[in-house]
């Protein structure tokens, strides 16, 4: 299936940011690494904010790559948890009860595809843009963290606003030349397909597995027994040896966006709702999965880049990502 994926007439590159405290609970059921709706929600705020500035950028995308990160959690063991801290007392002077919180220090390069008059400037004053783009994010949130002041990196600018070549060629040969700066790190991108790959399979043998299934079964290492034949044409059999079927490289469990699990609700008809202005709707999370790899992989920004799609009718509101589709063809 296909979605209307934004065409971005360039991207903006901001470089090797420090971010503390950033939310490491993705989901209900997932942590280690903020979710991508979290990066999307960041890039609306973003352009709202330059709005305000007289800047008038569209933000259509966003790509995230991770250098470096530190989960605050226990050391030792295979069971971990989340150091926490102890909040106030109360009013009345009772202890306040602990909310659970996940917290993560990152170093993270963010790549927004963005649109605008701004990008088809000289080099200069794209520039200039650049350094102010990423001044106003400096007093932002990122995925709930603070951004840290940059570690500058020899030959490497903190911000850079590109214009993209509409030769496909030359725009390959740049993209082969600017990877090289976000390593080393890992680039996150969507794998639906090999959800959907697991899924058919496990249902060969097993008919009523769900998608559910599937994405535990992919998401841990699962080993079995295979048996080991005796060199040569003996037909005696050498011990058993152990095999897993992680073979797709550093695949994780990820949320995706939201499902609905009631009708649209008109503005103003939900109490408490947090927006009286806007329709509201009651949603879950959607999980599919995602995989880190290194940038050298990846061969264009469409495949690193995620994009927001909803579907009304049948109530999805997910991000996607093009990188299964483009390493088809399609």
């Amino acid at each position: 299936m296909s979605y209307l994926r934004p065409e971005s007439e360039g991207v903006l590159v901001l470089n090797r940011l420090p971010i503390q405290n950033a939310n490491a609970i993705s989901s209900p059921l997932t942590h280690g690494f903020p979710s991508m709706t979290a990066f999307l929600g960041l890039m609306w705020a973003l352009e709202r904010k330059l709005r305000t500035q007289g800047i008038t950028l569209q933000f259509d995308s966003v790509g995230v790559i991770c250098h470096d990160f530190d989960e605050q959690v226990t050391e030792g063991g295979y069971t971990k948890a989340f150091r926490l801290t102890r909040n106030p007392v109360s009013k009345d002077g009772s202890t306040a009860a602990i909310v659970e919180e996940g917290r993560i220090h990152l170093e993270v390069t963010l790549i927004f595809g963005v649109s605008g008059e701004a990008v088809l400037d000289d080099a200069e004053p794209r520039q200039k843009l650049a350094d102010q783009i990423a001044e106003t994010l400096a007093g932002m949130r990122v995925a709930g963290g603070s951004v840290l002041p940059a570690r500058r990196v020899e030959r490497l600018p903190c911000a850079e606003l590109l214009r993209l070549d509409e030769n496909p060629e030359e725009a390959r040969e740049d993209f082969r030349l600017r990877r090289r700066r976000w390593m080393p790190g890992f680039a996150l991108v969507c794998r639906d397909d090999l959800l959907a790959q697991r899924l058919e399979s496990l249902q060969a043998n097993t008919p009523e597995v769900t998608a559910l299934d599937a994405l535990l079964d992919l998401s841990r290492f699962n080993w079995r027994p295979a048996v080991a034949e005796a060199p040569g044409d003996q037909a005696e059999r050498k011990g058993v040896e152990w095999e897993h079927d992680r073979t797709e490289g550093w695949i994780v469990p990820i949320p995706v966006g939201y499902g609905a699990l009631s009708q649209v609700h008109p503005a103003g008809t939900v109490k408490n709702a947090r927006d009286a202005c806007t329709d509201f709707r009651f949603v879950e999370s959607l999980y599919s999965v995602g995989q880190w790899i290194s940038p050298h992989r990846l061969g264009s920004f469409r495949e690193l880049l995620w994009y927001a799609h909803s579907d009304v009718d049948a109530g999805l509101y997910r991000c996607r990502n093009d990188f299964a589709a483009t390493a088809r063809g399609l």
